[in-house]
C-alpha cells in the first residue's frame, strides 16, 4: 500500500507538529482546519518551529523552504480527494472525531487509510462511523511530534493486516519507532503515565507534600525530565482530565478516576501552561516561566540544633555513601558496623570512592585528604555517645531497626537526633521504641548517596518542628536537596514509582504488550531514563515486591496489590540483575 499524499486534520500543537514531521520527510501534506483563523495559527506554528530548526542547524534555509512548499493549507475537505492517508488530530471528543471520520470517509479514495491520533479514545468507536472500518487505525504521535521518536500503532479487531503494516512502515519512514498494540484505553504510554500523574495529584490534594516537593522528588529521585504536576500543566489539565475520565469509563480502574481537584481547576479555567495557570502560575499563557514558584532556599527555620558530628550505623553501600557525604561536607563522621571486619570493609569502600572522585577531578587531592581525616570507624555503638546526629542505615527489617533504636536511645546524649534512612518502613514505629520520639526523623537518602541529590525528610506525628527543621538544614549543608513529607508508606518517590511499575507488570501479565515494547514506550514516548522492566530488574524484584506489599498493606488499594507475575518470579529466585535473571535474562 503506497503512501504519497497525507492529509492532517486539526492544526493545534499536535496536528501542526505531525504535519511538519511528515512534510520534512518528503511527503505532500494537505493541512486542514475549520476556520481561516485556526488555519493561520497552525501555519504560524509550523513557520516558527521550522525557523527554530534552522537557527539550531537542524534544517537549512533551502530545506525549510522545501518543507513549507510541500504543505497545502486549506479549509476545504474536498482537497483530501486524492490522499492516501488522512490523520485526524483534533481535540479528544469522540463525537467530534466520529463526525470528521464520516465526512472524510465520503471524500477520500477507497484505498485511503483513515487514522486517528487519539491518545485515549476507542479507535473502534471511531472506525464504526465509516464504511471502511478495516482501513481505520490509530497512529498516536507524542508531543512534540517532530522530536519524539515513538509512535503507537493501534489496531482494532477489524483493522486489516495490510493497513497495520502500511501504518507501521509509514511511521518508520518518518524516523519513528512504532509499536503495534490493541485498542485499549490509554494504549501503553498513557495507561501507565496518567495513573502515576493522577496519583501525584491526589498526593498534592491531600496536602501530604507541596507541589514543589512532589515534582522535585520525582525529578531528582527518579531522573525524570519533569515533575508530575508541572508535566500536567504542560499537557493541559483539561486534556489530562479527558484522558483520565475516558480511561476510567473504559476500564473502571479506580486509580484512573480523575482527582476532584483536576475538574475544579478545569472548571475555573485554570488549564495549565496554555491558560497561564494550573498547579503553577506562569508569566503569560503559553509561557514556561513560573512566576509563583517557591524557592526552598529562602525558607529560614525558627530554630535548629547544631550538628558538628555525625554517626552512621551500618556497613553496606548506603551506610558507606552517607558517611562519605557528611565527611566531604566537612563534618566529623564515625561509622559503626557490627564487627571490626565489616567496619574495615566499609572504610575501604569509602576510600575507593574518594579515590575515584579525585581521579575524575570531582575532588582535589586536598579535599580527598580532608574528607579522610573526618572519617573513622568502630564496631561499638558506645562510640556514638557524643554525636549530634545518628543516621541508621541497616537492613530493611523493622525488628532489627527497632532493636537498634532502643540501643541508640540508651547510648546517645540528650538532644541528639536519631534518623533512619528506611525507604518504606514506618518511622513512628522506630520513634516509639525510644524515650525521645520528638527527636526521631526519617532521612531517606537515595542510592548512590554520594551522587543522588534528593533526600526525603520524613516527619512523624511526634517529630518536633525543631528536629524537622534541623534535618532540612543538615541536608542543605551537605549539598543535598531535601523534600519534606509525612510518615506513610513509600513517602513521595516510592509511593508514586512502585504503583506505576506494578501497572506495567499487570500490562505484561495481560499480554497487552511485551516488556521491550513497554520499556520503549516509556523511554521514547515519555522521556523516562529507564523502562519499567529495566528499572525493576535493576532495583531487584525482591525489593520491589517488599515495597509493593508495604504500599498495599498501608493503603489497602486493590490496584496496589502486587501482581502474581512479580510474586512468582521472586518465588523462583529470579530477582533481576543481581541473580542474572528477572524479567529479562542478564546472564550473558
Amino acid at each position: 500500500m503506497s503512501i504519497a499524499k497525507v492529509g492532517v486534520i486539526g492544526l493545534g500543537t499536535m496536528g501542526a507538529g505531525i504535519a511538519e514531521v511528515i512534510a520534512r520527510n518528503g511527503y505532500q501534506v494537505v493541512a486542514i482546519e475549520t476556520t481561516t483563523a485556526a488555519l493561520e495559527h497552525g501555519r504560524s506554528m509550523i513557520d516558527n518551529s521550522t525557523q527554530r530548526a534552522v537557527k539550531r542547524g537542524k534544517l537549512s534555509d533551502a530545506e525549510r523552504a522545501a518543507l513549507i512548499g510541500r504543505i497545502t493549507f486549506t479549509t476545504d475537505y474536498p482537497a483530501l480527494g486524492d490522499a492516501d492517508l488522512v490523520i485526524e488530530a483534533v481535540s479528544e471528543s469522540l463525537e467530534l472525531k466520529k463526525t470528521i471520520f464520516a465526512q472524510v470517509d465520503a471524500i477520500a479514495p477507497p484505498h485511503a487509510i483513515l487514522a486517528s491520533n487519539t491518545s485515549s479514545l476507542s479507535v473502534t468507536d471511531i472506525a464504526v462511523a465509516t464504511r471502511r472500518p478495516a482501513n481505520v487505525v490509530g497512529i498516536h504521535f507524542f508531543n512534540p511530534a517532530p522530536i519524539l521518536s515513538f509512535v503507537e500503532i493501534v489496531r482494532t479487531v477489524v483493522t486489516s493486516q495490510e493497513v497495520i503494516d502500511a501504518a507501521a512502515a509509514f511511521a518508520q519512514s518518518l524516523g519513528k519507532e512504532p509499536v503495534v498494540i490493541g485498542d485499549r484505553a490509554g494504549f501503553i504510554a498513557n495507561a501507565l503515565l496518567f495513573g502515576y500523574l493522577n496519583h501525584a495529584v491526589s498526593m498534592y490534594e491531600s496536602r501530604y507534600a507541596t507541589r514543589e516537593d512532589i515534582d522535585d522528588a520525582m525529578r531528582l529521585g527518579c531522573g525524570l525530565p519533569m515533575g508530575p504536576l508541572m508535566l500536567l500543566d504542560l499537557i493541559g489539565l483539561d486534556t489530562a482530565y479527558e484522558i483520565l475520565d475516558t480511561m476510567y469509563k473504559q476500564g473502571r480502574d479506580r486509580l484512573h478516576a480523575p482527582s476532584p481537584i483536576l475538574k475544579q481547576l478545569v472548571t475555573a479555567g485554570l488549564r495549565g501552561r496554555k491558560s497561564g495557570q494550573g498547579f503553577y502560575r506562569y508569566e503569560a499563557p503559553g509561557s514556561p516561566v513560573v512566576v509563583d514558584g517557591a524557592d526552598p532556599s529562602e525558607y529560614v527555620a525558627e530554630s535548629t540544633r547544631e550538628v558538628t558530628s555525625v554517626g552512621v550505623v551500618g556497613s553496606g553501600t548506603m551506610a558507606s555513601g552517607i558517611a562519605e557525604v557528611f565527611a566531604r561536607a566537612g563534618i566529623d563522621v564515625i561509622l559503626v558496623a557490627r564487627s571490626a571486619d565489616k567496619a574495615a570493609l566499609a572504610m575501604s569502600r569509602i576510600e575507593a570512592s574518594l579515590d575515584r572522585a579525585v581521579a575524575k577531578g570531582r575532588l582535589t587531592e586536598e579535599q580527598g585528604a580532608e574528607a579522610r581525616s573526618r572519617l573513622r570507624a568502630s564496631s561499638s555503638l558506645r562510640e556514638l555517645s557524643y554525636v549530634d546526629l545518628v543516621v541508621e542505615a541497616v537492613v530493611e527489617d523493622l525488628e532489627v531497626k527497632r532493636a537498634l533504636f532502643v540501643e541508640l536511645d540508651r547510648t546517645c546524649k540528650p538532644g541528639a537526633i536519631l534518623a533512619t534512612t528506611t525507604s518504606s518502613l514506618p518511622v513512628i514505629d522506630l520513634a516509639m521504641a525510644t524515650g525521645r520520639p520528638a527527636d526521631v526523623v526519617g532521612l531517606h537518602f537515595f542510592n548512590p548517596a554520594a551522587v543522588m541529590q534528593l533526600v526525603e525528610v520524613v516527619r512523624t506525628v511526634a517529630t518536633s518542628q525543631e528536629v524537622a527543621d534541623t534535618a532540612v538544614a543538615v541536608c542543605r549543608t551537605v549539598g543535598k536537596h531535601p523534600v519534606t513529607c509525612g510518615d506513610r508508606a513509600g513517602f513521595i518517590v516510592n509511593a508514586l514509582l512502585f504503583p506505576y511499575l506494578n501497572d506495567a507488570v499487570r500490562m505484561l501479565e495481560a499480554n497487552y504488550a511485551n516488556a521491550d515494547d513497554i520499556d520503549l514506550a516509556m523511554k521514547k514516548g515519555c522521556g523516562y531514563p529507564m523502562g519499567p522492566f529495566e528499572l525493576l530488574d535493576a532495583v531487584g524484584l525482591d525489593v520491589s515486591l517488599a515495597i509493593q506489599r508495604t504500599l498495599y498493606l498501608e493503603f489497602r488499594e486493590p490496584g496496589f496489590a502486587p501482581t502474581p507475575r512479580l510474586e512468582h518470579l521472586v518465588t523462583a529466585g529470579y530477582l533481576g540483575r543481581k541473580t542474572g535473571r528477572g524479567f529479562r535474562d542478564h546472564s550473558g
